[in-house]
């Protein structure tokens, strides 16, 4: 169905009707995680199925379509540059690509131009983080355990469960991270738990019980405590610092 006739048909619709119910905020993260780790055909596969244009479950920010699409390329681009500043992108060129990206979205006049330059945006970034990704030489063990990691983020997880998706032992998984990474399996783990959890609190309304829970940790309190290891401060602090994030978009007059 086109766009611009379901908002056609709802235009009329009260204001409680407008927003519906939102998706779950780990959908969106999961996005934008893969482009910031530069998982390409992870990305070219949300392109291909058109997912930035399905709007179910993602809010209504104008009554306009062109205007409300606009509004969430913004958000998207806004996102991936503070995440793949974090995951090892030079401030001044996400920045410029962001820069360069919203001001181009400023002239477009269509719904498939939007989307259009949607997919150029998140495969240049995506393509920018895999060059870095890549220029980090890794064996083929560390990859495929790199992988199951982030493919099974939110399960509980063992060496010896990521060793067997590598198709090694424990033992040697464990020294080829060393080596390659500087870090034990079970600390690298620890990170990515940790990184998406810190999304959540910022992005999401999910607390620390249903965040736990939905990263596999033993519990509350060892959620807390790994936390607070890798960030040095609480879930809770973390939150009152960074969360609730506002996007603000001008609107034209």
């Amino acid at each position: 169905m086109n766009p611009e006739t379901d908002y056609s048909m709802s235009k009329d619709l009260p204001d409680e009707t407008c927003t519906g119910k939102h998706r779950p905020s780990d959908v969106e993260i999961t996005f934008f995680e893969a482009v910031a780790r530069g998982d390409l055909r992870t990305v070219r596969q949300n392109c291909v199925e058109h997912r930035f244009l399905q709007r179910d479950g993602v809010g209504r920010l104008s009554r306009d379509p062109l205007r409300n699409l606009k509004y969430h390329f913004i958000v998207t681009v806004a996102v991936m540059t503070r995440m793949c500043i974090q995951n090892g992108m030079i401030e001044e060129e996400a920045f410029r690509l962001s820069d360069y990206y919203i001001l181009k979205v400023d002239t477009i006049q269509s719904l498939d131009e939007v989307e259009n330059l949607h997919d150029l945006a998140v495969l240049d970034y995506t393509r920018k983080m895999h060059a870095i990704d890549t220029s980090m030489i890794r064996s083929k063990p560390v990859n495929d355990a790199i992988n199951y990691i982030y493919v099974h983020i939110s399960d509980p997880m063992t060496v010896s469960e990521v060793a067997k998706a590598a198709g090694i032992t424990p033992s040697y998984l464990s020294r080829l991270f060393r080596r390659e990474l500087g870090i034990s399996v079970g600390t690298y783990i620890h990170q990515r738990k940790v990184d998406t959890a810190a999304h959540l609190l910022k992005f999401s309304d999910y607390s620390t019980v249903e965040i736990a829970n939905r990263l596999g940790f033993s519990s509350q309190s060892h959620f807390i405590q790994v936390f607070r290891e890798e960030l040095g401060i609480t879930p809770k602090k973390y939150r009152e610092k960074y969360g609730k994030l506002e996007w603000i978009v001008r609107q034209d007059t």
